[in-house]
C-alpha cells in the first residue's frame, strides 16, 4: 500500500489529506541490483544508480558540493542568494517548498496528520516514513544480507556493520564508531554530561532514550504488549524475555561446565553457582558431593535406593523455602520415616 501526501506547494498552510490505493500496473523492467528497486524507464535507473555509487559529477562553484544531477545542482545554488530566503533567521533555502517548511521549524506548525494514531509532522516525507511503523513496509533493503529497513537512513547506518567503517574516533581514548552520534554520545562518558533530564524528579540522563524509558517510572506506560497473553511490560528487553520465558523453549543459555542449557542468564547463573560453591554434603556411597541437603537425600533415594518415597516426594516441594526451613523440614521427615 503507499501513501501519497497533498498539500499546496506554496502555500502549505491548507490541510492536508492521505490517499490510500493499489500499486499502479505499470511496467517496471529495470532492476537495480543493489537496492532491489525497480524503473519503468533507463533514464530513472541511472539517476537512482547515483545514490549508490556517490557519482557527483556536477560541482557548485560557490563551496564545492557536487550533485549527481544539473537540476539538484540548480536548486543547491539558490542557498547562496537570498531567493528563498528566511525572514526570521536569514537561513536561505533552496526551494520555496524548502523554505515554507523551514518556516515550520518557528512557527511549531505540523500539517501532517496521521489518519491512524493522530500524530502530526512539519513534513510529508515524515508522515510518509511514519506510515511504515502502522503498515510494516519496509523498502530499503541491504543487498548483503537478509535485513530491510522502513527508512534509507537506517539502512546506511546498517550498511556500515559490512564495510567495518569507523570514521568517528575519539580523542580522549581509542574508541570509535560508524556514526557521529554514537561519537557524540561517548564523550559524555568522559566530561560526565547528562543533558536529559526528568521534569518529575531529580534524575538526569546521557542519552535520550534513556529518558523515554526512566519516563514510563512516572506515567506508567506500558507500550510493549505481548502477542500470546494479556500482558504489557514498560521496556522492550522485558517483554523479550517473557516471550522467552514464558512461552518460548528456546534455551540460549549454555552453562560453560555442563553443557545444560537454560531460557535466562539468571537461571545459568544459578546453575553455575553449582559447579562454583562449596559442596559440603557428600555421598557415604560415592564421589558426588552437593550444595544442599535436599540435593543429597535426593541423589540417595534416586541412585542408591536409600531412603523411602515420601521423603523424596517431600523434598520435591522444598524448592521455593530458604536452605535453612529445607534443612529442619528434612530433619524432621527423617525422624519421622
Amino acid at each position: 500500500m503507499e501513501f501519497e501526501t497533498e498539500a499546496d506547494s506554496t502555500d502549505n498552510s491548507q490541510p492536508f489529506e492521505i490517499k490510500t490505493e493499489e500499486h499502479d500496473d505499470k511496467q517496471r523492467p529495470n532492476l537495480c541490483t543493489v537496492c532491489d528497486k525497480r524503473f519503468t524507464t533507463k533514464k530513472h535507473l541511472k539517476q537512482h544508480k547515483a545514490i549508490h555509487s556517490r557519482e557527483n559529477v556536477y560541482s557548485c562553484s560557490e563551496c564545492g558540493n557536487s550533485f549527481s544531477s544539473r537540476t539538484t545542482l540548480s536548486c543547491h545554488r539558490n542557498i547562496h542568494t537570498d531567493k528563498y530566503k528566511c525572514t526570521e533567521c536569514g537561513r536561505c533555502c533552496k526551494s520555496s517548498s524548502a523554505l515554507a517548511t523551514h518556516r515550520r521549524s518557528h512557527s511549531g506548525e505540523k500539517p501532517y496528520k496521521c489518519l491512524v494514531c493522530d500524530k502530526t509532522f512539519s513534513r510529508s516525507r515524515n508522515l510518509n516514513s511514519h506510515m511504515r511503523v502502522h503498515t510494516g513496509d519496509k523498502p530499503y533493503k541491504c543487498h548483503k544480507c537478509d535485513k530491510a529497513f522502513s527508512k534509507s537512513g537506517h539502512l546506511n547506518r546498517h550498511m556500515k556493520v559490512h564495510t567495518g567503517e569507523k570514521p568517528y574516533k575519539c580523542h580522549m581514548c581509542d574508541k570509535a564508531f560508524s556514526e557521529s552520534r554514537r561519537l557524540s554520545s561517548h564523550m559524555r562518558v568522559h566530561t560526565g554530561d547528562k543533558p536529559y533530564k526528568c521534569h518529575m524528579c531529580d534524575k538526569a540522563f546521557t542519552e535520550s532514550v534513556h529518558l523515554s524509558r526512566h519516563m514510563r517510572v512516572h506515567t506508567g506506560d506500558k507500550p510493549y504488549k505481548c502477542s500470546l497473553c494479556d500482558k504489557s511490560f514498560s521496556q522492550s528487553g522485558t517483554l523479550q524475555s517473557h516471550e522467552r520465558h514464558v512461552h518460548s523453549n528456546i534455551r540460549p543459555y549454555e552453562c560453560f561446565y555442563c553443557g545444560k542449557l537454560f531460557k535466562t542468564e539468571g537461571a545459568l547463573k544459578r546453575h553455575v553457582h553449582t559447579h562454583t560453591v562449596a559442596k559440603p554434603y557428600s555421598c557415604r556411597h560415592c564421589s558426588e558431593c552437593f550444595t544442599r541437603p535436599e540435593q543429597l537425600e535426593t541423589h540417595l533415594f534416586k541412585s542408591h535406593n536409600e531412603g523411602n518415597w515420601l521423603v523424596f516426594t517431600a523434598l520435591h516441594g522444598m524448592q521455593t523455602r530458604s536452605s535453612d526451613e529445607n534443612s529442619v523440614c528434612l530433619s524432621v521427615r527423617l525422624s519421622n520415616a
